[in-house]
C-alpha cells in the first residue's frame, strides 16, 4: 500500500471513530456489539461514489442522481438506533423494505441468521447486491419488489419473520405487516408526519396482541406507496 494510500485508509478509519463517538454513542446507542459492528461494516463502502466524502456525515445521503424523494441512505445515528431497539438475536429470520445501498441490510444480516430485503428501484436493488457481494455478507437476499403493492404481497409470501426494519418513514404501520411478525416478534418503523415523526418499535405479544414504544424522535424520507390514513375527519 503507497504512502497516499495509507494515509487515506487512516483518515476514513478516523472519521469512521469520530462517527461513532461523536454522533452515535450520543443518541444513546450504548450497545457494544452495535458498536462494534458499525466500525467493521464500512459505511463509506455503500455510499455512492458521488458522496464518499459525506459517508460519515449527520444527514441523509441520496442513492440516485438526480435525487429521487424517499431514495437515501438514513443517517448513521438512526440506522444505528433502530438496530440497537430491534435487539436482533443469531438465530432471527429478517425482513427489510427498502434496501436502498444494502448497508443496513449489511448491519442486519451481521447480527441475524438470515435478512430478506426488498428494493422498488430496480437499479438500486442491484447496486446494493453488488455492495453485498463486495462486503462478504452472503445472508442477504435483495428482491426487486413493491412492498406495498397488493397488500404486501411480496411480504406476506416470504413470512412470517422474528424482525422488521422500514428503512423509511411511512405515515401509519400497515397491519399487513404486523400479521407476519412471531410470537415476540418486533418491527421498527419511523411513522408520522413532518416535522416530527416517532420511532416506533411493535412487539407482537400474543395473537393479537402487540405492545409498542415510541422511544425517540426523527424525520426520514418516505418508504414510495405504502398507504396513508385519509386525512378526512368528521
Amino acid at each position: 500500500m503507497t504512502t497516499s494510500n495509507t494515509q487515506a485508509a487512516t483518515n476514513m478509519s478516523q472519521a469512521r471513530f469520530n462517527m461513532i463517538e461523536q454522533q452515535i454513542r450520543p443518541w444513546e446507542v450504548l450497545d457494544g456489539q452495535v458498536l462494534e459492528l458499525l466500525g467493521r461494516v464500512h459505511r463509506e463502502d455503500f455510499v455512492p461514489a458521488a458522496h464518499k466524502a459525506l459517508a460519515f456525515g449527520d444527514l441523509e445521503l441520496p442513492l440516485t442522481h438526480p435525487a429521487v424523494d424517499g431514495e437515501a441512505m438514513l443517517a448513521p445515528r438512526v440506522e444505528a438506533r433502530l438496530l440497537q431497539d430491534l435487539a436482533l438475536k443469531p438465530t432471527d429470520k429478517v425482513l427489510e423494505v427498502g434496501t436502498g445501498s444494502g448497508h443496513m441490510a449489511a448491519l442486519l444480516a451481521s447480527l441475524a441468521q438470515s435478512v430478506v430485503s426488498l428494493e422498488i428501484n430496480p437499479a438500486l436493488a442491484n447496486t446494493a447486491r453488488q455492495n453485498l457481494k463486495t462486503a462478504g455478507i452472503q445472508n442477504v437476499d435483495v428482491r426487486q419488489a413493491d412492498a406495498a403493492d397488493n397488500g404486501f404481497a411480496a411480504c406476506t409470501s416470504l413470512g412470517p419473520f422474528d424482525a422488521i426494519v422500514l428503512s423509511g418513514s411511512v405515515a401509519e404501520v400497515p397491519p399487513a405487516l404486523l400479521a407476519l411478525l412471531t410470537q415476540g416478534g418486533r418491527l421498527a418503523a419511523i411513522v408520522g408526519f413532518e416535522p416530527m415523526m416517532r420511532a416506533t418499535i411493535v412487539t407482537r405479544t400474543g395473537d393479537a396482541a402487540f405492545q409498542t414504544a415510541q422511544p425517540w424522535d426523527t424525520v426520514a424520507p418516505r418508504l414510495r406507496n405504502f398507504p396513508a390514513p385519509s386525512s378526512f375527519r368528521f
